[in-house]
């Protein structure tokens, strides 16, 4: 038997939907002998032949010097209800030119209210001396497509009941953190580094997964060949390479350590953006440019413009000319020893600099 209102059976269900009856189409007006048509006074228009869409009868009212004398330089287009009717029509236009119709989803205007005989469109289409030159005007002509998307009345309707499905939860990826761990415990490491009298254990495949560079030299012919297998590392410090193994691993940029003060971080952003540009790691480079912009002062600027222009960072030397624009962090700042090394080591910049004043 079927479960009754105080049965144990479950609630009964229906779903309605509000709809409304939309239809179609489009017109395409081609306009020949643009040249003469522009000798129509401004506020006047041609009209195209009459079409139909959603059962009304509609024109293109094309207005060469504009519909009004705010829009005299421009051609405009206005969609025109061409009947009476009791009641006003729903509708959305789009024009545009034929040619750039093909490949582009279409982008209606907002729904107008349409009366007898009324019209809503485009005032400033597009600009004559625009049109003058442009891939649209052909031998003379050039036509234009409108797009015309009727609303009837919303009514209800009976829908399909929604079900709600159970989801699956997945959670944030942490390969980062499974493999600065094992940077951590040195599990599986097979190459060792010496970096300034301190060593660091690592894993020859994920650092030349990584790094071009590193797989040159791990993998390449530039391979070590020392018999202990320890690859020595020159011209750096072992902070500044601990920091860019920690990148290679979890792909963060290094926390700032306990007792690290503001000019420490300052100085190894500097140390480690040397180091990413000579381990071709890109994305390493520019977090270290972000960082020193943060850093960017009267007393700072000169060191970190000449580190922008040694290693072709654009970003950080356009924020560096940015504040040296200020007469106030310019005069500052000449007057400072750092400007001087740029001067001595950057004369290119210098020339830009003068440039970039003098306009």
């Amino acid at each position: 038997m079927p479960p009754t209102a105080g049965g144990g059976g479950g609630p009964s269900g229906s779903a309605s939907a509000i709809v409304a009856d939309t239809a179609s189409g489009y017109h395409v007006l081609r306009i020949d002998a643009y040249s003469r048509t522009t000798e129509t006074p401004t506020g006047e228009y041609l009209k195209s032949l009459p079409f139909t869409v959603g059962g009304h009868r509609w024109c293109i009212h094309y207005y060469p010097n504009g519909n009004r004398s705010e829009a005299k330089d421009y051609i405009s287009l206005y969609l025109h209800l061409d009947e009476s009717v009791t009641k006003a029509v729903k509708a959305q236009l789009k024009f545009r030119f034929v040619g750039d119709v093909e490949g582009q989803a279409v982008t209606l205007e907002e729904v107008r209210s349409y009366n007898s005989q009324t019209g809503w469109g485009n005032p400033e289409f597009i600009k004559r001396e625009d049109l003058d030159g442009s891939k649209h005007l052909r031998g003379d002509s050039f036509a234009v497509r409108c797009d015309v998307v009727v609303t009837g009345e919303f009514h209800a309707e009976e829908a399909p009941e929604v079900t709600i499905l159970a989801s699956v939860s997945v959670p944030s990826s942490e390969l980062h953190k499974h493999l600065g761990d094992l940077l951590l415990t040195e599990k599986g490491a097979d190459v060792l580094f010496d970096v300034a009298g301190q060593t660091f254990a690592a894993h020859r495949c994920v650092l030349a997964a990584r790094s071009p560079v590193f797989s040159a030299e791990l993998y390449g012919v530039m391979k070590e060949s020392d018999t202990g297998g320890v690859v020595h590392i020159e011209d750096m410090e072992a902070r500044v390479f601990k920091a860019l193994l920690y990148f290679v691993y979890t792909d963060l940029f290094p926390a700032k350590e306990e007792g690290e003060g503001e000019q420490d971080g300052d100085v190894l952003s500097q140390h480690l953006l040397v180091a990413a540009d000579r381990y071709n790691l890109e994305r390493l480079k520019l977090l270290c440019e972000k960082k020193l912009c943060d850093y960017i002062d009267v007393g700072t600027v000169a060191t970190i413009l000449a580190l922008a222009e040694q290693h072709h960072c654009h970003g950080l030397k356009k924020v560096c000319f940015d504040f040296l624009s200020s007469p106030a962090n310019l005069k500052a700042v000449v007057a400072s020893d750092g400007f001087k090394h740029l001067t001595r080591s950057c004369p290119s910049v210098m020339e830009e600099l003068i440039i970039m004043l003098a306009n």
